[in-house]
């Protein structure tokens, strides 16, 4: 069995400033994506068929991925909104913003043409903007609740504040990077941002509880809450990793958003937690109000 050893990183060699530089410019980039796809789209990021109601039909179709793109193209009427190959196999997801009588069209019209039509759902535009809301609710009130038991866990400003703002850039950089990944929102990518934040707060919490509240010294402490939480997350890491690499091979969409957003999530955790929050935790200890 190979035996993972964390290295001990010699953070005498940085400043606060340094460490907080990296992920705080992240965060910033993150941010200007972000509000720049909100004043293009309307959205912060954009919303999958869960939210936005359509329907999604998958097709099998013979010949190579431009034949078929094209064949599909002059099939349908309306055009698909988005077309998405299973490297797997034959087969092309397609999504259309139509209601419920409009799929039956849909296959119709597939079936007329030679397609063979694998599956296909829908989802009403009304309660696609319910389900939109409540996820919303949803993970503000996630993350609003953990604020809230983080503070009162520390009773003090900057550890407990430190978690609260790792936690957050733990959620807004995998977001803008859905953005340029082409990942829409659903209810599993939301699922993904929810666990985020419990992967967060763990890591986080792990860390300020060995340097604040254990015995030895701050970098002796840092080292041993490492060697758990390092562990912990690259385990974490590339599992979802093989998700999604092996979901993306057998087409399974929701699987490899979820992976994505987690694997974007779990190494953006890393960056926050031992540079973001360990500057600030050094900076509490060594010349703020905790010395």
């Amino acid at each position: 069995m190979v035996a993972f050893e964390v290295p001990e990183v010699d953070y005498t060699r940085y400043t606060n400033r340094q460490l907080a530089a990296v992920p705080l410019g992240v965060l910033a980039v993150a941010l200007l994506i972000i509000g720049g796809w909100y004043v293009a789209t309307g959205a912060p990021v954009d919303p999958g068929l869960d939210f936005t109601g359509g329907a999604e039909v998958r097709v099998a179709v013979d010949g190579s991925e431009s034949e078929a793109r094209e064949q599909i193209q002059q099939t349908f009427d309306p055009a698909p909104e988005t077309v998405r190959s299973v490297p797997s196999d034959n087969t092309y997801i397609l999504t259309f913003q139509t209601d419920e009588t409009g799929v039956s069209e849909l296959e119709t019209q597939a079936r007329d043409a030679g397609l063979a039509v694998e599956s296909s759902y829908t989802v009403s535009a009304a309660f696609g903007s319910r389900t939109q809301r409540l996820a919303f609710f949803g993970v503000t009130f996630a993350f609003l609740g953990m604020s809230a038991l983080v503070f009162l866990m520390f009773r003090t400003f900057v550890p407990s504040i430190a978690v609260v703002i790792s936690a957050f850039s733990d959620i807004v950089i995998p977001v803008a990077l859905m953005n340029v990944l082409g990942i829409d929102l659903t209810l599993g990518t939301v699922a993904a941002l929810l666990m985020i934040i419990g992967y967060s707060v763990d890591s986080d919490i792990l860390l300020n509880n060995h340097i604040l509240r254990r015995s030895g010294d701050f970098y002796e402490s840092t080292h041993r809450a490492m060697r758990t939480g390092v562990t912990m997350t690259l385990t974490s890491l590339s599992a979802m990793i093989v998700m999604t690499v092996v979901a993306t091979l057998f087409g399974i969409q929701l699987l490899a958003a979820i992976g994505t957003v987690l694997a974007f999530g779990l190494a953006t955790d890393l960056m926050n937690t031992y540079m973001l929050n360990l500057s600030l935790l050094r900076w509490y200890k060594y010349e703020g109000v905790a010395n």
